[in-house]
């Protein structure tokens, strides 16, 4: 038997982090009972948006 060399291990990998502007708009946030809503606020949660013109 030869002595084998275990392989190097990687360290574990890092998500890079995603600096995202706050979502201020001219006419708020529809629906949401008068709420104003921070990215803090949603952090963790699925959010869905929904971008229209008329």
């Amino acid at each position: 038997m030869t002595d084998a060399t275990p392989a190097p291990v990687s360290p574990p990998s890092r998500r890079a982090r995603v600096r995202a502007p706050e979502l201020i708009g001219k006419g708020g946030w529809l629906n949401t009972g008068e709420m104003s809503y921070t990215l803090a606020d949603l952090r963790g949660r699925i959010v869905i948006l929904d971008f229209w013109t008329s």
